[in-house]
């Protein structure tokens, strides 16, 4: 909670949140608020001004393996201005991990930055040893801390990530996932996408090539020399002076007091691009749009007008198309989406808006039409055989919320090893996610289609199977989860990557 430049105590920040907080938090616009606004020091650009980059394609070093070095780089964000970023391959985002359904894929991360890391693969179907537990490090040469997490496990340097990639096509993301550090780290620049493909995806008549565009949405500040501006006060206990929020057994708190709801920016980066332009044909094209934020939430819209044609949602392609006005997406939520621009005359400008923000954070990108051009595509009116809905063996309910002045779930704080559940292998349950904020919950492993929102139907953008809802203050959210792929340790946690490093996570063990 915003208090001018006064940092309030943890104890008081909670105690306001508790109260008065979240009454504001349940009517008017505050109930859309789910973090609080860090202003950035630079000279920012005009918007519109910066093309949009496309992040490279990573290539294969042999089949089925891929390497990609964790390290520190200058790239230019703000034009004229050098941003010292933490990159995988020294970029940001890093590169486009292309996988394919039923062809492994092992990827070897090596970390030359000067903290440890854990990457996790979003919406992955992933064994528990590749899936990016938090205490499951990859730790540089040289590195020291005072002392770590129960249960930390630590690879020198390098690590092999093997993922048997036998999911249905789908648009993913990876991103850093240390204990206590995933905020400031990924605020630095350790996310980028992987894009699942498969036969059935194939056989569609889809944008594709020049067409298909993967839009990576994520805000951020910039310090006026252009480095990246993150609100800690000092040095944690680990020792590398980034983050650590005072999880079990981690470094002192180190986040200002002011932004325990969340962090959000006031720049919109596209591919790491501020407010970028692209060229488009009138022609349809197909939107791939990532939520890599840390706290804010967009309701997308297009400008003058238009309609997005949702074909597939977190987990992969919908049965059918759903047409969109507007798209309300919470961090690590993924939408696929059609545009077509041959419904703009060429010459037109269409812009990329949020209509959760005012100000510049009210504007995302914007398309320009250039001209008419043939186009065989299509969105076919029957997409996919998505999986059947399984009928659930069980129900357990999941409460997010402040309890005792800490962010939990089901009144704990994060308890590494201690799992809240033990779904079996192959089967499904019905988890209901209660919350008192803004909590998207991400749920490893698992994928689940939304049954519910406070006893009625889910809207129209809950379509298909999901990894990450967008779970708003005081609401009661119905999933029903399904748990194939592998047996072992696997957590859920709320995706506000600053509630998740305040211990807002909790383990489940598939049996």
């Amino acid at each position: 909670m915003r208090t001018g430049n006064r940092r309030v105590s943890r104890r008081a920040f909670l105690g306001v949140l508790g109260g008065a907080g979240l009454a504001a938090a349940g009517c008017g616009g505050r109930r859309e608020s789910s973090g609080e606004l860090l202003t950035g020091r630079a000279r920012l650009p005009e918007p519109f001004t910066v093309p949009l980059p496309i992040p490279e394609v990573a290539r294969p070093v042999g089949p089925g393996r891929y390497e990609v070095t964790q390290r520190v780089a200058a790239v230019e964000i703000l034009p004229g201005l050098r941003t010292e970023v933490w990159g995988y391959g020294g970029t940001f985002p890093g590169p486009t991990f292309e996988l394919r359904r039923g062809v492994p894929a092992t990827i070897s991360v090596r970390n030359e930055l000067p903290v440890p890391t854990s990457t996790h693969l979003h919406g992955g179907v992933t064994p528990p040893g590749s899936d990016g537990y938090p205490t499951d490090l990859v730790v540089p040469a040289g590195y020291s801390a005072p002392h770590g997490h129960p249960g930390e496990v630590r690879h020198e340097v390098l690590k092999d990530y093997r993922y048997p990639v036998e999911q249905r096509a789908a648009t993913l993301w990876y991103h850093d996932h240390r204990m206590d550090f995933t905020a400031p780290q990924v605020w630095r620049g350790l996310a980028g996408m992987a894009l699942v493909r498969d036969d059935e995806e194939d056989a569609l008549p889809l944008p594709r090539g020049e067409r298909e565009l993967p839009l990576m949405i994520c805000d951020r500040a910039f310090e006026e020399d252009g480095s990246f501006r993150y609100p800690q006060t000092h040095a944690s206990g680990h020792g590398d002076g980034h983050g650590g929020h005072g999880g079990p057994g981690g470094g002192a708190f180190a986040l200002d007091a002011d932004y325990m709801e969340g962090v959000e920016g006031d720049v919109i980066l596209v591919n790491g691009a501020p407010w970028p332009v692209a060229e488009v044909t009138a022609t349809r094209h197909r939107l791939r749009l990532v939520n890599a934020s840390n706290a804010r939430r967009y309701r997308l819209r297009l400008a003058p007008g238009g309609r997005f044609t949702q074909i597939g949602s977190d987990a992969g392609l919908l049965a059918a198309p759903v047409a969109h006005d507007t798209i309300t997406m919470a961090p690590g939520e993924r939408y696929d989406v059609v545009v077509d621009f041959s419904a703009y005359p060429p010459g037109s400008a269409v812009t990329l808006v949020n209509t959760l923000a005012d100000g510049p954070a009210g504007n995302v990108m914007r398309f320009v039409v250039t001209r008419r051009a043939p186009d065989d595509t299509a969105v076919p009116a029957t997409l996919s055989r998505p999986p059947g809905r399984p009928r659930p063996v069980t129900s357990r309910t999941f409460d997010f919320r402040r309890t005792d002045e800490v962010w939990t779930v089901n009144g704990h704080p994060y308890r590494p090893g201690v799992p809240l559940a033990r779904p079996r292998l192959g089967t499904a349950e019905m988890w209901r996610l209660t919350s008192d904020f803004h909590h998207p919950v991400h749920v490893h492993l698992a994928h689940f289609q939304v049954l519910a929102r406070n006893g009625r139907r889910p809207e129209a953008t809950d379509a298909g199977w999901k990894d990450t809802v967008d779970v708003r203050p005081y609401e009661v959210v119905d999933v029903l989860a399904r748990f194939d792929g592998y047996r072992g340790r696997y957590m859920l946690h709320c995706h506000n990557l600053e509630h998740e490093d305040m211990a807002m996570m909790a383990d489940f063990e598939v049996v």
